[in-house]
């Protein structure tokens, strides 16, 4: 039986809520407290992916608000940290269909949600952050790269099995942050699972990815270029990293240590590092990730250009038992609170990939769609580090450097190369769909249809 007759059958199969299987029901969504109505079905709950040290991961899938979410492609999304939860930011801040009220109360729309175009599977990875948890307490303290992708894929695998409408669907991977890791990392995973089987039903087409973490050594030196261009930093002390940080190991001299946290301590300000324009909240305290040191210092940030403080929100309203009854969420009675990161994890995050460039370049020989992107007031994973990282792939240009637009007015700039797109969104930060929503929707509505960003 042909992939495409596969697909037909299972549209055949699968084309109004009667069809559910007792597993989908199980995991359906009725409404969520405090939301408004909306004509697309939600699912959440949890799949296994150990059985022995019973890790389980948590997801939760807003589908396609279109006439027939069975048209529409599935897209995966994955928050960085390492640690950090995709319900927190992905769903409730950047991409998801719902925004939580100040006092947690009520949900309303996400004008820009980006299931108006796609299927969106939030997952929150490795087990240990949000409500993904592990019966094996060990489990948090020797989480890494290679397990996080390991286990990624085996939730894939099983969940498609749950929900069968989805095999053989166009598959895409996105995500920002540390997910510059996560995203690749799993995409190459999956390509290697679908070279050894036969009839392969994960049909990955590409991804994409924000502010990502792409080489230690590049991305370090772009981040400081950044901070120095952008004057945050003195001469002096851009001198003094530049000259003492080498960058070449995850491991600092004292010299280059000193000279960095003098820059923090004494020259950036209490500024949001990952939106420096925009006001920030100094009521709590990130742990998103930073390109500079493989052990983050928790900082202080705002969360969006419209509440700096808009990530207490989420941890509120998560942490509410009638929200985790409604989305099937903490059924084991997790002993520890609901947080939007996990420090334990961040903090004892075992192995990480030096550069993800060697794994770029095998996708990028392998012929998937791959976009890159930047928010330009970014300087924890900033533009220039990007840049300097993708300027090392030495990629042919296709489509020289040009602005793009939305709406009349510049929404940032891209170059199109052989094999990979790149694009700036302009004043955003890190987290592009919450700062510029619609320069963000626009970006991921020309990646998934494979055209260039508008040049007027």
């Amino acid at each position: 039986m042909s992939v495409v007759v596969i697909c037909l059958l299972f549209t055949s199969i699968f084309t109004n809520t009667d069809s559910l299987t007792n597993e989908q029901e199980k995991d359906r969504i009725k409404a969520l407290p405090g939301q408004p109505e909306v004509a697309f079905s939600q699912f959440s709950g949890y799949v296994t992916v150990h059985k022995k040290h019973g890790r389980a991961l948590f997801y939760w899938l807003t589908e396609a608000a279109t006439h027939n979410p069975l048209e529409n492609p599935l897209v995966l999304w994955l928050n960085g940290g390492p640690g950090c939860s995709s319900i927190a930011y992905g769903a409730s801040e950047e991409i998801g269909p719902f925004r939580i009220n100040e006092t947690a109360s009520s949900l309303y729309l996400n004008k820009y949600s980006w299931n108006k175009q796609a299927n969106i599977l939030f997952l929150e990875s490795p087990a240990g952050v949000g409500f993904s948890y592990t019966n094996k307490s060990s489990d948090l303290r020797d989480s890494g790269d290679k397990r996080t992708a390991r286990d990624a894929l085996t939730f894939l695998k099983r969940w498609m099995s749950r929900f069968p409408q989805y095999r053989y669907r166009d598959f895409y991977l996105s995500g920002e942050s540390y997910a510059g890791h996560y995203v690749p990392q799993l995409a190459k995973k999956i390509h290697d699972y679908n070279k050894n089987h036969s009839n392969p039903f994960i049909n990955l087409k590409g991804f994409i990815v924000g502010n990502a973490v792409t080489d230690i050594k590049y991305d370090n030196i772009g981040t400081v270029a950044y901070w120095w261009s952008h004057s945050i930093i003195s001469d002096s002390t851009y001198k003094s990293i530049m000259s003492s940080c080498k960058f070449t190991s995850a491991k600092y001299s004292q010299n280059c240590d000193d000279a960095i946290n003098y820059a923090w301590n004494y020259e950036f300000g209490e500024i949001d590092q990952y939106s420096i324009y925009t006001p920030s909240c100094n009521k709590s305290s990130r742990n998103l990730t930073t390109n500079i040191s493989s052990r983050v210092k928790n900082t202080l940030v705002r969360i969006s250009g419209y509440d700096p403080c808009i990530e207490n929100n989420a941890e509120k309203y998560y942490n509410r038992p009638d929200v985790q009854h409604a989305m099937h969420a903490n059924s084991t009675g997790i002993s520890y609170k609901w947080t939007a990161c996990s420090g334990e994890l961040l903090d004892n995050w075992k192995d990480s990939e030096f550069s993800m460039l060697p794994t770029y370049k095998k996708l990028i020989a392998a012929g998937y769609r791959i976009w890159m992107f930047s928010g330009d007031t970014d300087s924890v994973v900033p533009v220039t580090a990007t840049r300097f990282s993708l300027s090392h792939l030495n990629l042919t240009v296709k489509t020289r450097w040009y602005p793009w637009y939305l709406n009349g007015q510049v929404g940032g700039w891209t170059e199109v190369y052989d094999g990979l797109t790149f694009a700036t969104v302009r004043g955003a930060g890190h987290e592009v769909p919450l700062l510029q929503p619609q320069r963000g929707f626009l970006l991921f509505q020309s990646f998934l249809a494979g055209k260039n960003l508008p040049r007027s």
